[in-house]
């Protein structure tokens, strides 16, 4: 299992400490980037992502909920992101979100789509074989402290099979209401790797994440 807090639920007024705490205990960082316009909320751009490049070295995990991922994941890109992740509904369309694909990982950057949760995988099921990680969003995608949607399971699990019986070796993410009382059901559906905002910094940071690990178990 790996785990990648949402810095999205950092307390900025406790930069330093969580970000110490988050160093020690998670796996990666997963940075929301969103416009205002693809979903209904504005977070940062690259200057607090190179902040926390310079004091982590925990991989940098880039969610993009933007209307023009190809702007953006070049200023990522560019910033040193380790995985770019974009959603296929922001460019509706097989043949950009493929060569969108091929150009970020032209820069030797890992690439990533993600799909709402209404959107079905076979949407998507074309590109599986070229991307390096699929983001299943178990919440509508704009705001943390959302309820796990019960239905995504039956969607991580297909994905699951189709990686298996294709050989694939994209990983699954998974992000949205994800806790320490669901961490196992969602891997045992096939994730691997958890996406978890609110409940990471809703106290002891080290703890919690200990608690999703405990899970697995």
């Amino acid at each position: 299992m790996l785990i990648a807090p949402s810095i999205l639920s950092l307390h900025y007024d406790n930069f330093n400490a969580e970000l110490n705490d988050l160093n020690n205990s998670a796996d990666w960082l997963h940075f929301d980037v969103m416009d205002g316009n693809f979903v209904p909320n504005i977070t940062f751009g690259p200057a607090i992502f190179s902040y926390f490049k310079k004091n982590s070295k925990l991989y940098t995990d880039v969610h993009l909920m933007v209307t023009d991922p190809v702007y953006f994941s070049e200023v990522f890109a560019k910033a040193g992101a380790e995985g770019i992740t974009f959603h296929y509904e922001s460019l509706n369309d097989l043949q950009k979100c493929s060569d969108l694909i091929d150009s970020i990982k032209s820069q030797y950057i890992k690439a990533g789509i993600s799909i709402r949760p209404k959107t079905p995988i076979s949407v998507i099921e074309t590109l599986l074989s070229k991307v390096d990680l699929v983001l299943i969003m178990s919440v509508e995608p704009g705001f943390g402290g959302q309820k796990f949607i019960p239905e995504s399971l039956d969607k991580i699990k297909q994905l699951d099979d189709i990686r298996k019986q294709n050989d694939y070796k994209f990983v699954i993410q998974v992000d949205g209401g994800i806790s320490d009382k669901n961490a196992f059901e969602v891997t045992s559906a096939g994730a691997d790797c958890l996406v978890a905002g609110s409940y990471v910094f809703n106290g002891d940071i080290k703890h919690n994440i200990e608690l999703m690990r405990k899970c697995e178990q």
